[in-house]
């Protein structure tokens, strides 16, 4: 067998120290919203996919391995995630917003329409997924170095080296991203946190009230000048008089 064209072993880096602050969390609870469950679910999805790749690799099943943990397996692992917590972030959101609703005695219609819809939700879910944009162009590498690493024999062993490297750039990359989805999720809570406020200091309008005073001050006054003399009637309101007192 000759060294030179033998395919190289495909060994999987270990992750978990590139994976950093998505392994050991941030102790923060942006927005008060805790997404523990939601990156521990990520972390675990990636350590998954890379123990399939070593079951894969070992097999001599090559392609297949570089696949398991290749851009679509980090794209999943990332998309899962945003959904999770955009999630828990709408339902926080929803719950605040009804409690302060309710508060102030909007009625049940006009409350309805204040909690985030369909459509706002999937827009706040896109909005906090912009965070992953860092870990795009490191995918692309992943992609790119594991196609060349398939075939790497002996004399290409850096082919296989740049596909570990790139896994460990994802790694950070994808820290980097969950930092990134932390902020925007605390922003995004800020805002509605703005729009409860808003919520909170809603007061029923008074103009429906003031408008039916006004018109019932005017009748009065109108009918107390007819019933005085002052003004001549309207021909209803003389011959409801006149059936009034004929009788």
């Amino acid at each position: 067998m000759n060294p030179a064209t033998t395919l190289l072993p495909l060994r999987v880096p270990e992750l978990g120290p590139y994976l950093g602050k998505v392994v050991i969390g941030t102790s923060r609870a942006p927005g008060g919203v805790r997404l523990d469950e939601v990156r521990l679910r990520l972390a675990t999805r990636i350590f998954r996919r890379a123990g399939e790749a070593r079951r894969l690799a070992s097999r001599e099943e090559r392609a297949a391995a570089v696949g398991a943990i290749g851009r679509t397996a980090w794209l999943e692992a990332w998309e899962e995630a945003v959904s999770g917590a955009a999630s828990i972030l709408a339902d926080r959101i929803t719950v605040l917003i009804e409690a302060e609703a309710r508060a102030a005695r909007i009625p049940a219609r006009r409350r309805r329409r204040l909690l985030p819809g369909p459509e706002e939700r999937r827009a706040l879910g896109a909005r906090i997924g912009s965070a992953g944009a860092v870990l795009v162009a490191a995918l692309d590498d992943v992609e790119r170095h594991g196609a060349a690493a398939i075939g790497a024999t002996g004399l290409s062993p850096e082919m296989v080296g740049a596909w570990q490297a790139s896994l460990r750039v994802a790694g950070r990359r994808l820290e980097a991203a969950w930092l990134a989805l932390e902020d925007a999720v605390a922003r995004e809570a800020d805002r509605w946190r703005e729009v409860a406020d808003g919520v909170a200091a809603w007061r029923r309008p008074l103009w429906p009230m003031l408008s039916a005073g006004a018109v019932a001050v005017a009748f009065a006054a109108w009918l107390g000048l007819v019933l005085g003399g002052f003004i001549e009637p309207p021909r209803w309101l003389a011959d409801v008089w006149s059936s009034v007192f004929a009788s």
